[in-house]
């Protein structure tokens, strides 16, 4: 369907009027990219001015949500970490009767741990990629990357000591 000469002056009319491009094909009803190749053709142009104030506040905003998405799994991680060696508790229910079981072991067992240590790797490895996302600074990046590779170093000796206890 062609644009009509009176949509033209429609568009170009209210450009002048300051209206958004989005806004003028809809009042308009043609394509925004139409509205973009009229005012193109009568050398007129959008401010996209707030268009891209509102993209980078959205860049400033995901940037700063990656960096407390990696906060919170880091402290997960360190949890799970530091309660590795803890009493572990283990349960059934079950049986013919519906019982309930409890016991409490010295510390978890070898594949619990190892469970533990795959997630705190693969925490380690997610949040690797979202501080290289982030542009909050080299300075904090290395600080949770220490923080992790500690914990990591803690984590695998406490695991070489169980798993040599065990044999």
């Amino acid at each position: 369907m062609a644009i009509s000469e009176d949509q033209k002056a429609q568009v170009l009319a209210l450009h002048a009027a300051g209206h958004a491009r989005n806004e003028i094909a809809r009042r308009v009803g043609i394509s925004a990219g139409s509205v973009t190749n009229i005012c193109r053709a009568a050398d007129r142009a959008f401010d996209r001015s707030e268009t891209k104030q509102a993209t980078e506040a959205r860049r400033v905003d995901l940037a700063a949500g990656r960096v407390r998405l990696a906060e919170k799994m880091l402290a997960a991680s360190e949890d799970m970490l530091d309660r590795i060696d803890d009493e572990y508790v283990v349960y059934n229910f079950g049986g013919k009767d519906n019982t309930f079981e409890q016991r409490t072991l010295e510390s978890a067992p070898v594949e619990v741990r190892r469970n533990v240590i795959t997630t705190a790797g693969i925490t380690f490895d997610k949040l690797t990629r979202i501080v290289e996302k982030s542009d909050t600074g080299l300075e904090q990046a290395v600080g949770v990357l220490d923080t992790i590779a500690e914990g990591f170093a803690a984590a695998a000796e406490r695991y070489r000591e169980s798993t040599t206890d065990e044999a």
